[in-house]
C-alpha cells in the first residue's frame, strides 16, 4: 500500500537552473516563478537573458556557459552575496550526441562529457560550500531514462548520463548528514527539442553500422508526433519533491521511463539470477 510522503512547509526559495532558454529548463523556471520563487537561470546570449528576465521581477538571467569552469564559482559566489542564498540547484543544461562509439571523434566525446558531466560537477562544487554552511539545500541533476537504459547509436550520450547518475547517487550519500538532499531526475520522451536542435550527430562513415541507425530512426519514426511527456507537468512533479521531508534519490518522469527502466531492471535481475552460480564461484 502506497503512503503519502511527509510534506514540509512551503516557502519561497531561490532556484539556480542551468539552461533556461527552452525545454524543460524553461518550464521549470516558469513553474517556479508562478509559485512565487526567485529564479536565476543560465543562458548563452544577452538576448536570451533579456527574454528570460521578461518573465518577471523574480527572474534573473546570467550569461554563463557551463563549460566555462573558471567563471562558475565567481558567478555563484556573486549571486549568493548580491541576491541571496541558493536553496535549489537544478543542473538541467545538456545535449545528446548521436553516433556509434567507434565513429565519434574524441573531440565530440570530450565535449559531450564536458557539458553533461563536468559542467554539472563544477556547478555542484561551487554551490555546495554555501549549502553546507547553512546545512540546507536541494540539488537536482537532470539525467535521463538514458542514464539507466541504453540504445545503440547513443552510447556516448548514455555514458555521460550513466556517469551523472552515479555521481548524483554517491553525492546524496556524502551529504546525507549535512541537511542537503540530492535527486537524479530521469525524464523519458518529452515535448522538447532534444532530438532536434539539442542533438549533435557524429559523422557516419562505416557502412557496417547502417543497420544500427536504420533501427534507431525507425524507432523515432514510430514515435513521431506529440510525445506523452508535457514539460510543464514534469516541472510540476520536480517542484513537488521539494516539498517533502524525504525526497527520492531517483525520480523517473513519464510513463515510458517507468516502463522501459522497469523492463531493464527485470532483465538485469533475470540475468544475474541465471549466472548466479558462476558469479559466486569466485569466492574462496
Amino acid at each position: 500500500m502506497e503512503t503519502e510522503p511527509e510534506m514540509t512547509q512551503t516557502q519561497t526559495r531561490r532556484f539556480f537552473i542551468t539552461g533556461v532558454s527552452s525545454g524543460l529548463g524553461r518550464a521549470l523556471a516558469e513553474q517556479a516563478l508562478a509559485d512565487g520563487h526567485d529564479v536565476t537561470g543560465t543562458v548563452r546570449t544577452d538576448r536570451a537573458r533579456e527574454t528570460f528576465e521578461a518573465l518577471g521581477a523574480r527572474a534573473t538571467g546570467i550569461v554563463l556557459d557551463v563549460t566555462d569552469y573558471a567563471a562558475i564559482k565567481p558567478a555563484i559566489d556573486r549571486i549568493e552575496a548580491d541576491q541571496g542564498p541558493i536553496d535549489v540547484l537544478i543542473n538541467n543544461a545538456g545535449y545528446g550526441l548521436e553516433g556509434t562509439i567507434e565513429e565519434a571523434s574524441l573531440d565530440e566525446i570530450r565535449r559531450q562529457f564536458e557539458v553533461n558531466v563536468f559542467g554539472a560537477i563544477a556547478m555542484i562544487q561551487a554551490v555546495l560550500p554555501h549549502m553546507r554552511a547553512r546545512k540546507a539545500g536541494h540539488i537536482l541533476n537532470v539525467t535521463s531514462m538514458g542514464g539507466m537504459i541504453t540504445m545503440p547509436g547513443l552510447g556516448l550520450y548514455h555514458g555521460s548520463k550513466f556517469a551523472l547518475e552515479g555521481i548524483t547517487e554517491a553525492l546524496g550519500k556524502e551529504v546525507a548528514g549535512l541537511g542537503i538532499h540530492v535527486t537524479a531526475v530521469e525524464p523519458g520522451a518529452f515535448r522538447t527539442d532534444w532530438a532536434g536542435r539539442s542533438m549533435v550527430r557524429a559523422e557516419r562513415h562505416i557502412p557496417d553500422y547502417r543497420a544500427v541507425f536504420e533501427q534507431l530512426h525507425e524507432r523515432r519514426a514510430e514515435n513521431d508526433g506529440p510525445h506523452l511527456g508535457d514539460p510543464q507537468r514534469a516541472a510540476r512533479a520536480m517542484l513537488e519533491i521539494l516539498k517533502v521531508a524525504a525526497p527520492p534519490a531517483h525520480l523517473l518522469l513519464g510513463s515510458d521511463a517507468v516502463r522501459l527502466v522497469g523492463d531493464q531492471l527485470a532483465r538485469l535481475q533475470a540475468e544475474f539470477q541465471c549466472w548466479r552460480t558462476l558469479s559466486c564461484s569466485t569466492d574462496a
